[in-house]
């Protein structure tokens, strides 16, 4: 078997994975088929040597494609050339595209993906959608991990808002985080991992301050936060921690079964800054509104 045919086998056993990052990451079936075929022309001109991880490789090739695909529609404020719709996904016979159609991207969340930023929307759907490291989207999208991890979280924030969380599901994640804020100030440890996922984890801005287990976050929590107040962060209840009347830390939690599964300690200024955070007061209004 020649290098090139080869080669030829090792792609088409990654095309229908290919396929389904580009679509998730363009919402468009022709775009997609675009962004793989250049991968491909790729592939067949460097060949692959020095690549250990071919799949990998492949994924980020048709990733940075895609970026720069969403870069240029953003910029010509251009929509998808085949955005789809209920007609367009009902007409189309190919079994790969009802697949890809039927599986975790559906028509109302490419609407939500479509206001997402080029970069948000790519590290949300590699992350998110298919497990992508952040040490792996950070390079793509020319930010370092910790930023890379801010963009998915980003979007994530405001793919959760678009979903329209009832107003009594909002009362509940506010109830949880401030009774949570609470346990914190009390150093009420139990009551603390009480409300924790057993695997919750919590996340700083650098990349070597995870830490994960109830029993490890309700540590680090346990006597502390007694500055910190409730607060709307793009408008999923959280917190945050100011100074001088500037915010210096926003904390972003997941919240999940009635669970704490994850929080996200925002302090870089320039996260903060294109972060939508509103103070609310203890009672969880926000300030001049009757409790």
């Amino acid at each position: 078997m020649s290098e090139h045919d080869w080669l030829a086998e090792r792609f088409e056993e990654n095309r229908a994975h290919l396929r389904a990052v580009a679509y998730r990451v363009l919402g468009s079936a022709s775009e997609a088929d675009d962004a793989v075929q250049e991968a491909w022309l790729r592939l067949s001109r460097s060949g692959a040597d020095g690549v250990e991880n071919l799949g990998g490789w492949l994924t980020t090739v048709v990733a940075r494609v895609a970026l720069n695909m969403l870069s240029s529609r953003a910029s010509r404020r251009e929509e998808p050339m085949d955005s789809p719709d209920v007609g367009h996904a009902e007409a189309r016979t190919d079994p790969e595209h009802e697949a890809i159609l039927a599986d975790s991207l559906g028509l109302a969340l490419l609407v939500v993906l479509d206001t997402l930023t080029p970069a948000e929307r790519l590290a949300f759907v590699l992350h998110d959608m298919f497990a992508v490291p952040f040490d792996e989207i950070a390079p793509i999208v020319d930010r370092s991990p910790a930023a890379a991890r801010q963009l998915a979280s980003r979007a994530r924030r405001r793919v959760q808002q678009a979903d329209a969380v009832p107003e009594a599901e909002t009362a509940v994640r506010r109830d949880i985080v401030r009774a949570f804020l609470a346990a914190s100030r009390g150093g009420d440890f139990e009551a603390l991992v009480a409300m924790l996922d057993p695997d919750v984890v919590l996340r700083g801005d650098s990349p070597d301050s995870e830490v994960q287990g109830a029993l490890a976050v309700a540590g680090t929590f346990s006597g502390r936060a007694a500055a910190a107040r409730l607060a709307l962060v793009d408008g999923v209840p959280g917190a945050i921690w100011a100074q001088g009347g500037a915010i210096r830390v926003v904390f972003d939690f997941t919240i999940m079964n009635g669970k704490i599964a994850a929080i996200e300690m925002v302090g870089d200024p320039g996260h903060i800054s294109e972060m939508d955070v509103i103070p609310l007061t203890s009672a969880g209004q926000r300030p001049g509104r009757p409790g």
